[in-house]
């Protein structure tokens, strides 16, 4: 039986989050001074993109988005909902703001087929409607249905051979952060 592949130890994973925030931050800096100053959110995806924004946040300070960080869940507006399973498990969404005319960064874990962004967008403007979304994913494993790209990955996979996932274990999920290759077993 084929085994996961570690792509990113603990160490990496924190290098790649830092990554991924100091472009957040660099994206919210270079937006002053356009005239009128914008007004940023942070919105990740449940169930492990929520976990990095929160450490984004953390790490570039809570006066960056001034209380405007949320998560957001995107079962309900999955493509493939009827492939999941008899009863798909819904989170909750935690948008404790009006996203009407805010810059909204959206973050995710990993990136493959384009097909969860496009759910989070249709979720997202049932909030609201930003001024502008933008999106940053942790990794980008490539292989999209959909003509949707991150605006940043901190880790860039799209030549990794194979249909393998992506996955990314994060506490306090997991007991450790760690970018894994998991095997496709429809591929065997």
């Amino acid at each position: 039986m084929p085994t996961m592949q570690v792509l990113a130890d603990e160490q990496r994973v924190a290098e790649l989050i830092q990554r991924l925030a100091s472009w957040v931050g660099d994206t919210v800096s270079s937006s002053a001074g356009d005239g009128e100053p914008a007004r940023w959110a942070l919105v990740g995806l449940k169930s492990r993109g929520d976990l990095l924004a929160a450490r984004i946040a953390d790490l570039l300070g809570h006066d960056t988005f001034a209380d405007r960080v949320g998560s957001l869940d995107i079962t309900l507006y999955r493509d493939d909902l009827s492939e999941i399973g008899p009863q798909p498990v819904v989170q909750t969404t935690d948008i404790p703001f009006a996203l009407d005319g805010l810059d909204v960064m959206l973050i995710d874990d990993v990136m493959m087929s384009g097909r969860t962004t496009r759910a989070a967008l249709q979720a997202l403007v049932d909030f609201g409607r930003p001024r502008r979304v933008w999106l940053g994913v942790l990794a980008d494993r490539g292989g999209r249905e959909l003509p949707i790209q991150p605006d940043f990955a901190a880790l860039d996979i799209r030549d990794m051979p194979g249909r393998d996932k992506v996955k990314l274990r994060i506490r306090p999920i997991h007991d450790k952060d760690e970018l894994l290759s998991v095997p496709d077993p429809r591929a065997r």
